[in-house]
């Protein structure tokens, strides 16, 4: 089950952004948590049904989706284009500017590798859930454009419950909180808004993206359990330490930009 979750992501990623990957799509099958260890959370257990018919959670799902339509085109919509590329080392700098240093390999190699890993968790947890609901998604519903037409092939045969992408999100957000607690609240606010990036991309429903956060979390807690995953948070907040004892900032201008642009949703 988890191999084919992470084929998934391998092939989502690599239809999305092709231009990422000459040297081939990066590896999201090995997280922290192997077979043969205690298993990931079970999102059937854990999640209700999708809304029903007629219901109000379904009825705030709809107008939700609708007054996102406005953001098409606009800077909002842009960065819910790249909040849906999970390629590495593109991805790792989601949340340079909420952690206040730039994040990648070659600075902070631990916490590249804690992100890498975690969006394997992440995503796996969502994947019993996915498969028995099989939830169409929203451009399927309105008959809108996304914002990755390239893969809209493929995210047609893809449950829309609960949304990876905002399972991978909280889970990195809830992990940087604890790599630089000091910038809390930024962190989580962006990851909040990485999940909301998928209704702005017409891919998800706000209550796919809630329920995500609620694997996210729940990934999170199982992988406290894992040495390995305490060992590079340990090396992470040593990294993140020194960038800062260093003065190293991510670019300010594109923080700025999209700090700005976190306050249209």
């Amino acid at each position: 089950m988890m191999r084919r979750v992470s084929l998934i992501l391998s092939l989502l990623v690599l239809c999305s952004f092709p231009q990422a990957y000459a040297a081939g799509p990066p590896d999201v099958s090995v997280g922290y948590v192997q077979q043969g260890m205690v298993p990931l959370p079970d999102s059937k257990v854990l999640l209700p049904p999708p809304p029903g018919k007629d219901s109000a959670t379904l009825t705030a799902d709809e107008v939700v989706s609708l007054n996102a339509m406005p953001l098409k085109g606009g800077k909002r919509w842009e960065l819910a284009i790249r909040d849906a590329d999970l390629s590495f080392p593109a991805a790792a700098a989601t949340f340079s500017c909420a952690l206040n240093v730039p994040v990648s390999e070659k600075e902070t190699p631990h916490l590249y590798t804690l992100l890498r890993r975690s969006l394997a968790d992440a995503a796996n947890a969502d994947d019993a859930a996915k498969a028995l609901y099989n939830r169409p998604r929203p451009f399927l519903v309105n008959h809108q454009g996304t914002c990755t037409p390239d893969v809209e092939q493929f995210l047609r045969g893809s449950g829309s419950y609960p949304s990876g992408h905002s399972a991978i999100g909280w889970a990195w957000a809830l992990i940087l909180s604890e790599v630089a607690p000091q910038h809390a609240d930024v962190i989580l606010r962006r990851g909040l808004a990485f999940g909301e990036s998928r209704i702005v991309c017409n891919v998800h429903w706000q209550s796919d993206v809630a329920q995500g956060r609620i694997m996210g979390a729940s990934a999170v807690a199982r992988l406290h359990a894992s040495r390995e995953f305490q060992e590079d948070l340990k090396e992470a907040k040593k990294e993140v330490e020194s960038l800062t004892k260093k003065g190293l900032l991510p670019d300010q201008a594109a923080c700025t930009a999209e700090a700005d642009t976190l306050r249209l949703w």
